[in-house]
């Protein structure tokens, strides 16, 4: 006889083998979200927004292994002045981690926020609803309904330094599912810093809420964890004159999904996200993102940068919305691959929708090979052939990274970018 899991569908399987945690002021919220996970389902390939990527090793009840890998690199952002939030293998780790208590925030855990009336009360999933219409997100809805561990940060004033959320595993087969609420009040500000694997397997989802006037600046490297997999999702609502910045650094790991979700309700708003990404071999990297302008003069800018060689894949699906009393609104998309072999790929779908008719917005999306003359110039002044590859793509990605406001993390990544590239072409 057939094992009764094997009766099940697929959604219903993930769903058989993870327990929603207790009753709370988020319970309402992760009912809704388990109910409509039941209706939509789990993405399949046939799904339009999946249709360049594969779900399957994201989506089946059990995660694959995947080995947990030492390095001799000094730990990225040590150097900053930070305070760190220690996940392991999806839990928090307070030994690990530093004092949460400072000046113009406070931090919690998801998982052990209690208060019937917490604030994050009215957030936590309603962005992730928001962000359903018009593309559906199921593993985003999986997260809202199941996420274990997270935090929750109220930003009041303009904290001394940035928070860095570190993600560590150390089992091989590890799932971590984790859920920050981020909440910047009328002219708060706010840096986020994020990297490490966090597990064999990661669904991580993002809420942040920019009232007007506030600043929020996030930062996030996903680096040389070979066998990665993970889909992660940020959703961003933005309030009048506010701004909201991110930028994601990714090297190698086997599929990376980053769904990237927001919307300008308030006039004035800033909306700019970007990333750089360096893959080999197996490396399958999607960026998608989804920008709704639902108010007047805001601007919003994607830029994506992506390198591939060995028949490594990179996707980017980007979207601009713009509604019909959503004038003079300033919309700019570009998405790049380098391709360094003749067995890479990139596919890419770049979007416009617009309705209202004071606009400007532009989008565009090119692959390339290096420029042969100027691997000539820089082989003829002496630069071996791996150096000058490197140099030639540092400067490709440079558009991407300068998108980082902050110029002490932007050396911080480039110089590490750097190192990775060196140690790849030894």
């Amino acid at each position: 006889m057939a094992d009764a899991a094997e009766k099940l569908t697929p959604t219903e399987a993930m769903i058989a083998g993870l327990e929603m945690p207790g009753a709370g002021w988020s319970k309402t919220a992760r009912e809704d979200a388990l109910a409509r996970l039941r209706v939509m389902g789990l993405p399949e390939r046939r799904d339009e927004y999946w249709k360049f990527t594969r779900p399957d090793t994201l989506t089946q009840p059990t995660p694959l292994p995947a080995a947990v890998l030492g390095s001799e690199e000094a730990p990225l952002f040590d150097e900053i002045d930070r305070l760190k939030v220690v996940f392991v293998d999806g839990v928090f780790d307070a030994d690990a981690s530093d004092d949460l208590a400072l000046e113009g925030i406070t931090i919690e855990r998801l998982a052990t926020a209690t208060s019937d009336l917490h604030w994050a009360r009215d957030l936590y999933g309603s962005l992730e609803l928001n962000g359903q219409d018009p593309v559906e997100r199921p593993l985003a809805s999986l997260n809202t309904a199941f996420a274990t561990d997270g935090v929750l940060i109220h930003v009041t004033g303009k904290p001394s330094k940035p928070v860095s959320l570190i993600y560590r595993h150390v089992s091989e087969t590890s799932d971590a599912i984790l859920h920050h609420c981020i909440k910047l009040d009328a002219g708060a500000e706010l840096t986020i810093l994020e990297n490490g694997p966090a597990a064999a397997r990661f669904n991580k989802v993002m809420e942040v809420d920019v009232a007007g006037g506030a600043k929020f600046h996030h930062v996030r490297a996903q680096g040389r964890d070979h066998e990665r997999r993970a889909a992660t999702h940020i959703f961003a609502r933005l309030g009048t004159e506010s701004q909201f910045k991110s930028f994601t650094l990714t090297v190698n790991g086997v599929l990376t999904r980053n769904d990237c979700v927001i919307e300008l309700t308030g006039d004035d708003a800033i909306a700019h996200v970007a990333g750089a990404c360096v893959g080999d071999g197996e490396f399958h990297h999607d960026d998608t993102v989804f920008v709704t302008h639902d108010a007047v003069n805001c601007e919003s800018r994607q830029v994506f940068k992506k390198v591939l060689r060995n028949g490594a894949t990179g996707v980017f699906q980007g979207k601009i919305l713009v509604k019909k009393d959503a004038q003079k609104t300033d919309g700019y998309q570009i998405s790049q691959s380098l391709l360094l072999d003749e067995d890479s790929q990139f596919l890419a779908k770049p979007e416009l929708e617009i309705y209202a008719d004071d606009v400007a917005c532009s989008h565009g999306s090119t692959s390339g090979a290096i420029d042969e003359d100027a691997l000539f110039y820089l082989r003829a002044r002496g630069v071996s052939h791996a150096e000058a590859t490197d140099l030639l793509t540092l400067a490709f990605l440079a558009e991407a990274v300068e998108e980082i406001e902050q110029e002490e993390l932007r050396d911080e990544l480039i110089g590490r970018l750097s190192s990775w590239l060196q140690r790849r072409s030894a």
